[in-house]
């Protein structure tokens, strides 16, 4: 009684098979992208809403259903390094300012308006 009998059905071939052909298809590269920097810039002498942080922000919140990568994010910019970039998207996600979804992948933070209860009279 073999334990593997019961696998029949579920799609899978029950021997191996040669391969008789093989199919390659060569993708044309992509548009060039401007390589990041090698150094951030930094923005702590900038005014607040120039800095990277609500930059940042601003743009996840344009498109909230979208999940970034963090590649996507510093190529959007272009004044941060990729490490810099997964560092404080990793931090922001930790401290609750946006959401990560998955390994590299980020969106903004939802926030359900709450409304107020009705005032009570009497």
């Amino acid at each position: 009684m073999s334990r593997y009998s019961e696998r029949r059905g579920d799609g899978r071939p029950d021997h191996s098979r040669t391969i008789t052909g093989l199919t390659v298809t060569v993708l044309e590269p992509g548009p060039e992208q401007t390589p990041l920097p090698t150094v951030s810039r930094d923005d702590r002498h900038t005014a607040p809403a120039q800095r990277r942080r609500h930059r940042i922000l601003a743009l996840l919140q344009d498109d909230p259903t979208r999940l970034w990568r963090p590649a996507e994010i510093a190529a959007h910019f272009g004044d941060v390094t990729l490490h810099t970039m997964h560092r404080q998207l990793s931090r922001w996600a930790d401290t609750g300012l946006i959401h990560r979804l998955g390994p590299g992948l980020y969106a903004a933070t939802t926030r359900a308006s709450t409304p107020l209860p009705p005032a009570q009279t009497g």
